[in-house]
């Protein structure tokens, strides 16, 4: 390969004025080049317009007329992007300036890793000094609940991430995706189903990338700063209708991607968590009893897009349910930057079914 890869870094705001030029700045700081930066403003009201006004001469930036949501508004940059790799990014990041680098250098050595994500640690708004003492993400799990989370959130950062890893995937608020995968498992030409307008988005494409044979590879010399303020056992402090669309995606997440086998395997936890949610709606948030319209609307498209991505699996029901566990699955990568792949990708092609590369 000549040269180094173009990445598009793309970013979408909405009333984001209090983080985006701190995030645009450590962006265009960044070691890595060549590197394009696309911004999609989705009808911001704060005053985030006037900040992205000054660095319309190093990133391209788009102004939507409303609110299309964060599915939607990142497949219209990707769908203008021209990179070989896509950084998705939410406004909320401050990266350090070799988070690109790293990324790409790790990504490189195996052309079946279609995701990479970075060590996330959490921070306040200041982004000061004294941030980084806790983790955020170090990529994203599920359980045999279908609940996905993020792999050390809240544990002491005591550096016990410091291995590269294969995980399930990565959060989009700092997940490095290959065009190739990208173009391999949209649906209908979409990437995020914009369906979701916003939350588990990420969550959704990781399922369809592992269903079609893709891996996610954690990077933990690639670090980043995350002021987070969606994170489970928060929706007491979350306006309604991102609670609606949490609570719509999770169905629409599993019935698109679940498999037979997987399903009857937890059916009792499941079952359960499911009943649990509709009860919570019922008694205490019944704004959220709206997602179940959503649902029954779009239930007919929904089905499409599952018998698209399920006549195109490419690995096994075992391989999947060894991913859904109580405690985070990782699996160690030994490949050398620009050299042979290592024992992992040989163990993944078994569980995969198909002969190492």
């Amino acid at each position: 390969m000549l040269g180094k890869p173009l990445v598009s870094v793309t970013v979408v705001t909405y009333n984001s004025g209090r983080f985006i030029r701190r995030c645009l700045e450590s962006v265009l700081d960044q070691l890595h080049e060549p590197l394009e930066v696309i911004v999609i403003d989705n009808a911001s009201t704060d005053g985030t317009c006037d900040i992205l006004e000054p660095f319309e001469s190093r990133c391209r930036v788009i102004y939507n007329e409303e609110n299309v949501g964060f599915a939607a508004a990142q497949n219209q940059a990707i769908a203008i992007a021209r990179g070989e790799w896509v950084l998705t990014l939410n406004p909320d990041m401050f990266l350090l300036s070799n988070f690109v680098a790293n990324l790409i250098a790790t990504a490189e050595t195996d052309p079946r890793i279609g995701t990479v994500c970075g060590k996330l640690l959490l921070a306040d708004a200041s982004f000061g000094l004294e941030c980084g003492r806790q983790l955020d993400s170090t990529g994203l799990y599920f359980t045999p609940t279908l609940r996905h989370k993020d792999r050390g959130c809240l544990e002491t950062n005591n550096g016990h991430y410091r291995r590269h890893e294969y995980v399930f995937g990565a959060t989009a608020a700092a997940a490095c995706y290959r065009r190739e995968m990208i173009e391999d498992i949209s649906v209908d030409g979409e990437f995020f189903d914009p369906a979701f307008f916003a939350y588990r988005e990420d969550a959704d494409v990781a399922w369809r990338a592992q269903l079609l044979g893709w891996k996610c590879l954690f990077d933990p010399h690639a670090c980043a700063y995350h002021v987070r303020r969606l994170r489970p056992g928060m929706r007491n402090q979350l306006p309604a209708e991102i609670n609606m669309h949490s609570v719509k995606n999770r169905f629409l997440m599993r019935i698109k991607n679940i498999t037979p086998a997987l399903y009857l395997r937890n059916l009792v936890p499941i079952t359960i968590r499911d009943l649990g949610i509709v009860a919570y709606c019922l008694v205490v948030e019944r704004t959220s009893l709206r997602a179940f319209y959503y649902l029954a609307r779009d239930i007919e498209d929904t089905w499409r897009k599952r018998r698209q991505i399920q006549a195109r699996r490419r690995v096994s029901e075992s391989y999947m349910a060894s991913w859904f566990r109580y405690r985070p699955v990782s699996f160690p990568f030994r490949g050398e930057a620009g050299g042979a792949i290592g024992h992992a990708t040989e163990f993944l092609s078994q569980r995969l079914g198909r002969p190492a590369a």
